[in-house]
C-alpha cells in the first residue's frame, strides 16, 4: 500500500517525514508533496489526484484551518477530490495551524529544540486547548524566543511528538486515521 500526502507547506512535510515511520508499518510506503500555501494546494489537488496512475494508493490531504470555517474547508477539499475521481481521498484539517499540534505536546518542543521550561505554558488558560489558540505559529515563536522556525522546528519536533499524550484533538484524529491505514495494510 502507498499513502500520498498533499500538504499545504514544507513544515508539515518535514514533521510527517519524522512522524510517519513511527506510525506506519514497513509495508506502507508514503510520499509527501508540499505545496506553497493553501491556494497552491487547492489548485493542484485535481491534477495531482487525477494524474496518479499507481494502483493500491490512498490519498490524504492535510490543510490548516487557519481562521476559516472547518466544515467549509473540508467540503471544498472533498469536492476537489470528487472532481478528480478520488472520492475515497481522506481530508484532515489541522485546527488552527500545524503549531497547534506542537502546543499539544510542549515536551516534544522542548526536546526537539533543546529548550527548557516550555511545558509550564500548557497550564496557562490561553494554551490549555491547543486547537483553540488563535495564532499558534506566532505564539510558539514567542514562547521559544524565536528558537522555533517553521521548517527546521518541524523537523526537530516531529520525532519527539507523543503518540499517546498529545492534547490536540485534530492531532488525535490524524493519528486515528493513520492507525486505520496501518490496520488495513496488515
Amino acid at each position: 500500500m502507498k499513502l500520498v500526502f498533499l500538504l499545504e507547506e514544507r513544515s508539515a512535510r518535514e514533521m510527517l517525514l519524522e512522524l510517519l515511520p513511527r506510525l506506519l508499518p514497513d509495508n506502507v510506503h508514503f510520499h509527501c508533496f508540499a505545496f506553497e500555501g493553501k491556494r497552491d494546494l487547492e489548485r493542484n489537488i485535481v491534477p495531482k489526484l487525477h494524474g496518479w496512475q499507481e494502483s493500491n494508493t490512498a490519498f490524504v490531504i492535510l490543510r490548516d484551518q487557519d481562521a476559516a470555517d472547518c466544515k467549509t474547508v473540508k467540503h471544498t477539499l472533498l469536492t476537489k477530490c470528487k472532481e478528480a475521481g478520488k472520492e475515497d481521498a481522506v481530508v484532515r484539517i489541522v485546527c488552527r495551524e500545524l503549531e497547534s499540534w506542537y502546543f499539544g505536546d510542549l515536551a516534544a518542543v522542548e526536546k526537539g529544540l533543546g529548550l527548557r521550561n516550555l511545558t509550564r505554558f500548557a497550564r496557562k488558560r490561553k494554551y490549555r486547548v491547543p486547537d483553540d489558540i488563535k495564532a499558534p505559529a506566532r505564539e510558539l515563536a514567542s514562547i521559544t524566543r524565536n528558537a522555533y522556525q517553521k521548517i527546521a522546528g518541524s523537523r526537530a519536533i516531529g520525532p519527539n511528538l507523543s503518540l499517546t499524550s498529545n492534547k490536540s484533538q485534530s492531532f488525535q484524529v490524524f493519528l486515528r486515521t493513520m492507525e486505520r491505514f496501518a490496520d488495513s495494510a496488515s
